[in-house]
């Protein structure tokens, strides 16, 4: 709930806290951290009762307030979900410590050596909604890059989230590093968010996760640098040479192993010559998996009982069982369509054609592009990073799914010898 009077005070109190605790994670060994991380997979698993019963409470919570079903089941932390968690955790500790290593170094003719080397950022801002597992995906990367995080979660998963701070906290405490290395803004509900937006003087970039709309607000609002990840508006395109078994399984998987995730497919492509052969198998598997199919006018006529597709939801992440289709000319206006309505996350082709794979591969613009492959396979743990703290669709610093390195910056080492500069 939004706070009346917002006491900046005490939330730059907090925010202070987290940039000490940074300096003192920065210089902290891979054994340390890993120890702290260690400690959180045992708390997870000690605590899973008391995470579901306080998520029990949020969920209860959502229903009342008309949360939709794929917010819901990003909500939802279960005996197994937690288990996972835990598990997460301990993959992230046989990563690699990014801190330290040298991205490129020489020597100058005159004997100088410089070297470029990766430092943590310092403190991150976190900004999600209704997602609990991110409280611990990004404080665990966070730390383990030598990170500081300041976490809103939103009031949606505010039970859980109060809980697993307390986890992350124990942990970093049992381990000898600062708790407050993970801070909160919760508490301060939106007027906290927006001054965690503007903290320049303490949080050193700031990573939105969520919907549409709470990534552009946090893009127009924020004066802290922003690496902006992006809601999915996927596509799947398959052209005339696609194979009827790999149509019809990789759209089955990418629209509905999980529809509420942002690498879920939600529109789907296909061209004129391969309609009627593949249209009729794809579409049926999908709607004995309860998926409604949202169909152009080509669509229609080869299969009537569609819903009728529009231009809103082209531009649509449905995060539910629902689907849009269309039949388009040529693999031009499949690339077409898609720059129209991409969110630049991830698009895939279904293709016999190398060559029309590689002009796919090459001129389609997005932070994945995938042949003959789910475009569920975007994702921090599938790509080897363990968890992901987000899937940033920018082009600047990080791209794609964001592991380790992109948590962490460079800065130049110069070690001379009574050098000057003729």
């Amino acid at each position: 709930m939004d706070q009346p009077d917002l006491d900046v005070s005490v939330i730059d109190t907090r925010l202070a806290a987290a940039k000490d605790a940074s300096r003192r994670l920065a210089r902290a060994s891979t054994a340390e951290k890993d120890a702290a991380l260690e400690q959180m997979a045992v708390l997870l698993a000690e605590r899973s009762a008391e995470i579901i019963g306080a998520n029990d409470l949020d969920l209860e919570a959502g229903r009342a307030a008309g949360l939709g079903s794929g917010l819901l089941d990003r909500l939802t932390l279960d005996e197994r979900r937690v288990a996972a968690l835990s598990d997460a955790v301990r993959e992230v500790i046989g990563l690699t410590d990014p801190v330290g290593d040298t991205v490129s170094g020489r020597s100058l003719p005159n004997g100088v050596r410089i070297d470029q080397i990766r430092v943590p950022l310092g403190v991150i801002g976190a900004i999600y909604e209704a997602r609990p597992n991110v409280t611990i995906d990004i404080a665990v990367l966070a730390l383990k890059s030598g990170n500081a995080v300041v976490l809103r979660g939103g009031t949606a998963a505010e039970q859980t989230n109060r809980v697993l701070l307390g986890v992350l906290r124990d942990a970093l405490d049992r381990a000898g590093l600062p708790a407050d290395a993970v801070q909160t803004v919760d508490d301060f509900g939106r007027a906290g968010a927006r001054h965690l937006m503007q903290a320049r003087d303490y949080v050193d970039v700031l990573i939105p996760r969520g919907s549409a709309g709470l990534i552009r607000a946090v893009v127009d609002e924020a004066k802290v640098p922003v690496i902006e990840t992006g809601a999915g508006v996927v596509h799947m395109f398959l052209d005339e040479s696609a194979r009827e078994d790999w149509a019809v399984d990789l759209v089955h998987n990418a629209k509905t192993q999980r529809p509420s995730v942002c690498n879920a497919l939600e529109t789907l492509l296909v061209h004129v010559d391969a309609a009627e052969r593949l249209l009729p198998p794809v579409l049926a598997r999908l709607e004995a998996s309860g998926v409604t199919v949202h169909g152009d006018e080509r669509v229609r006529a080869i299969r009537p009982e569609v819903e009728p597709v529009t231009d809103e939801d082209w531009a649509t992440e449905h995060m539910s069982l629902d689907i849009s289709v269309g039949v388009v000319d040529s693999i031009d206006d499949a690339m077409t369509h898609i720059r129209r309505y991409s969110t630049k996350h991830t698009e895939s082709i279904v293709t016999n054609d190398l060559g029309n794979a590689e002009r796919f591969l090459n001129e389609v613009d997005a932070a994945a592009v995938m042949v003959n492959a789910s475009t569920r396979f975007t994702d921090g743990a599938e790509f080897g990073f363990g968890a992901e703290v987000g899937i940033s669709t920018q082009k600047l610093h990080a791209r794609g799914p964001m592991g380790l390195p992109e948590l962490t910056s460079t800065k130049w080492i110069v070690r001379g010898a009574g050098h000057v500069r003729g």
